[in-house]
């Protein structure tokens, strides 16, 4: 079975230096990576882009922009130029897929529909910038137990609703197994998404129990948990979709183990259960 749409996200090595995460790939026959802003920030943005570049590897996505949600007009204006600058570094890098965590209610705010609104009206300034430099910006919804603090979009449906406000070559959705896994309505909003070119990108992790405490590690290995990923698979691919599979996982054990051996067992552990 082939590896050519397997893509390994950053953060499931982050124990991994970008030097030798990109190595670690060489080494296992790996041919796309997600990458995060900070990692990316500390080895220099030009000098990631050379690394990945000269190794032959694709950039599948960049983690991640978003945090629209403040009222005070400064924090907004400050998130706003944030986000810019994502949008450049993943054009430096050679992704068209910006990943977006839109944010959490404000301190004291109870007003999900006026923070959802604040994210469309952030999309409607970012969204001609981003095509303007060849990069599509991916609401990702998460999982409802994140939609105080991180991220007032918890469906598909929300995600949608938000992103059909715009030209689909500039705001789409991505699709993570962890957060939506639970959702009946899911798969029917996956065609939803494909009917209009606005699926950007399609991560894969397992939902695994008891939760740790904070909740936000606890994205389980594939084959670990509950969630079928040959079934969610099929899914974005009767959709139309054919890029990336991107395995993202979160989980402080994996980040304890050595990552070139982490990395290896993902292989192994997507072609076992996502292949």
């Amino acid at each position: 079975m082939s590896l050519a749409r397997f893509s390994i996200n950053q953060m499931t090595v982050r124990q991994l230096s970008l030097p030798e995460l990109v190595d670690a790939c060489l080494e296992v026959g790996v041919q796309g990576v997600g990458l995060w802003r900070e990692p990316v920030q500390s080895y220099g943005v030009e000098a990631t882009a050379k690394l990945v570049r000269d190794a032959g590897l694709a950039v599948t996505t960049l983690c991640r922009g978003g945090f629209f949600t403040a009222i005070d007009p400064d924090e907004r204006a400050r998130a706003l130029d944030d986000n810019r600058a994502a949008i450049d570094e993943a054009a430096t890098l050679g992704t068209d897929t910006l990943v977006l965590v839109s944010g959490g209610l404000p301190a004291g705010s109870k007003d999900l529909h006026g923070a959802r609104e604040r994210i469309a009206d952030a999309l409607g300034e970012l969204g001609p910038y981003a095509a303007e430099r060849g990069v599509r910006l991916a609401i990702e919804p998460l999982h409802p137990m994140y939609a105080a603090d991180r991220c007032v979009v918890s469906t598909l449906t929300q995600a949608l609703d938000l992103a059909e406000r715009f030209p689909a070559d500039q705001v789409g959705v991505t699709v993570d197994t962890y957060h939506i896994w639970w959702d009946d309505t899911a798969p029917a909003q996956i065609a939803r998404a494909g009917a209009s070119g606005r699926i950007h990108t399609f991560q894969l992790a397992d939902w695994t129990t008891p939760l740790p405490e904070g909740v936000l590690n606890g994205r389980g290995q594939l084959g670990d948990g509950s969630i079928d990923m040959r079934e969610w698979r099929s899914y974005v691919e009767a959709a139309g979709y054919d890029g990336p599979i991107e395995v993202e996982l979160f989980n402080d054990a994996l980040w304890a183990r050595d990552g070139r051996e982490v990395l290896a067992e993902t292989v192994d552990r997507f072609l076992e259960h996502a292949a």
